[in-house]
């Protein structure tokens, strides 16, 4: 097993948006800036919230963080997001998910203004996805994509693992992550396999690609029967047990495997991190 170490390599990231930010500094004076909203007390968002706060210190963003009660209506939040929409030292917004009370999510990230979408969950910024034609016209016209995903590739490219002409096959279909990957990995020339709940030979479809990636938030749903040695494989699973945390895959079970793997934690975590610093970035440069 060969481990793909995504807390340096992110790491390695940071210090590049860190250097890009402090010559925009020094020619401008002006800094990117970032809003997150959470709504309510939930201990993972706030966690969550406080890394981004910090990292964001790290590379030169300004925060601003908004925490509203959990009783907060669908119109307090939208709202205070278009409040943010106009205020000028605000480039990037962030609502932290999942919103308590089963309040209407997608209305609230459809006030987001799109060039301020940095979680890149806006309907403009997603049709902007589905019509690139590839992977360079993304980077150059600085699309704002969701971070986990965006991460991924990143972790990819940077890893030096050809996605080019490569079988990968994406396990969960979510808004968040399966969607847009499977956006990102056609844009690098991927033959895409989705899977999901109603899929049938899960196993063997995952053993006949060359890249596994798996998002569906259960505790070791991958076992060794759907690893072949040879394999990439790109956990992006958190999950909270009373082990402590662990990813989709059950990671002893393929440690002794001839394969490439990201760990939980220290895989995919960080890199989502950074993407939001860099589409911080690209939302200010726009």
């Amino acid at each position: 097993m060969k481990l793909i170490d995504g807390k340096k390599i992110s790491n390695d990231r940071r210090f590049e948006i860190k250097e890009k930010i402090d010559k925009i500094r020094q020619k401008t004076e002006k800094i990117p800036g970032l809003a997150t909203i959470l709504v309510g007390h939930d201990s993972a968002s706030q966690l969550y919230i406080e890394s981004k706060i910090k990292a964001c210190g790290y590379v030169g963003i300004k925060s601003f963080h908004h925490n509203l009660s959990e009783g907060s209506s669908q119109k307090d939040i939208v709202e205070l997001i278009e409040t943010l929409n106009k205020n000028p030292e605000v480039d990037g917004i962030l609502l932290q998910l999942p919103i308590p009370n089963n309040k209407d999510v997608q209305k609230c990230i459809n006030a987001i203004d799109p060039l301020k979408d940095v979680d890149g969950l806006h309907p403009f910024n997603t049709g902007l996805l589905n019509l690139s034609k590839n992977w360079n016209e993304i980077v150059e016209n600085k699309i704002l994509v969701p971070c986990t995903p965006v991460g991924i590739i990143n972790l990819l490219h940077m890893s030096n693992i050809v996605v080019d002409g490569k079988v990968v096959i994406v396990i969960g279909r979510s808004n968040l992550v399966g969607k847009p990957l499977s956006m990102l990995l056609l844009a690098n020339n991927a033959t895409v396999i989705m899977a999901h709940s109603k899929t049938k030979n899960l196993e063997k479809l995952c053993r006949s690609a060359d890249i596994v990636i798996v998002a569906v938030g259960k505790s070791k749903f991958i076992n060794k029967e759907f690893i072949r040695d040879g394999m990439v494989v790109i956990d992006v699973g958190i999950n909270r047990t009373a082990d402590g945390l662990c990813g989709d895959v059950d990671f002893d079970a393929v440690k002794d495997m001839d394969i490439k793997i990201t760990p939980v934690p220290g895989g995919v975590g960080p890199m989502t991190v950074t993407m939001l610093l860099e589409n911080t970035l690209k939302a200010f440069l726009k």
